[in-house]
């Protein structure tokens, strides 16, 4: 049973790919976040963890104060960072509290693949301003009918990812979750919020995995 709380650097040793990283702030932007979208916590990333790379975390933010991994450039919107790096400034720079999720069982290279190829896809996407982001997250509560469920097919994603001008994190990691078939797709991905990844919205996963209760991550 993992301990309620943990220091960083034993959070970051500890992840695997597909973990959730949650994130609570103060400021008035991240009230204004938590605000528009109903949210007990304004952000939400995904572990990254491949081979001998060191973690990483896919996310989108409206800074650029770190390197893109992929790109190598600093861009504003959806990234892939460093997860030390990233960590250090949502705890540090920006003072926010941290949780980490943890699936019950690792992803298999599929879904590693299927990672991969969101990435390639969604790096680089802007992140829409507050107003806009508010404005999603309603559009997102409106059912959407049965023609327009998405499936697996290449175009079907691609139609998709077609209306992702702008995109925010809680849509990011819910995209990434459903292609790598961990997340039904019933839902549009502007109807998740970061609020929809904190235990007590009871998220249900597919194909048998779960994720385990919030962990208190502690700055090193």
């Amino acid at each position: 049973m993992p301990h309620s709380r943990i220091l960083l650097e034993d959070a970051l040793a500890l992840t695997r790919t597909g973990d959730l990283w949650l994130f609570r702030g103060h400021v008035a932007a991240d009230r204004a976040i938590q605000t528009a979208t109903n949210s007990p916590v304004n952000h939400v990333g995904m572990a990254v963890v491949l081979e001998d790379l060191p973690p990483l975390m896919w996310h989108a933010e409206l800074g650029r104060s770190l390197v893109d991994i992929w790109s190598g450039t600093r861009q504003r919107g959806v990234q892939l960072h460093d997860l030390a790096d990233a960590a250090g400034v949502w705890m540090g720079r920006y003072g926010q509290r941290a949780w980490l999720r943890q699936l019950n069982h690792p992803v298999t290279a599929e879904m590693e693949d299927a990672l991969l190829r969101v990435i390639a896809r969604l790096d680089g996407t802007p992140f829409p301003s507050t107003a806009r982001l508010a404005s999603r997250w309603v559009r997102g509560r409106i059912p959407l009918p049965k023609w327009a469920l998405p499936n697996r097919a290449g175009h079907d994603r691609a139609e998709r990812d077609s209306g992702l001008e702008t995109t925010y994190c809680a849509e990011v990691v819910a995209v990434t979750l459903e292609e790598m078939g961990l997340l039904p797709t019933k839902r549009r991905p502007n109807w998740y919020d970061p609020g929809r990844f904190w235990s007590g919205d009871h998220l249900r996963l597919t194909a048998g995995y779960d994720l385990g209760g919030e962990i208190a991550i502690q700055p090193t």
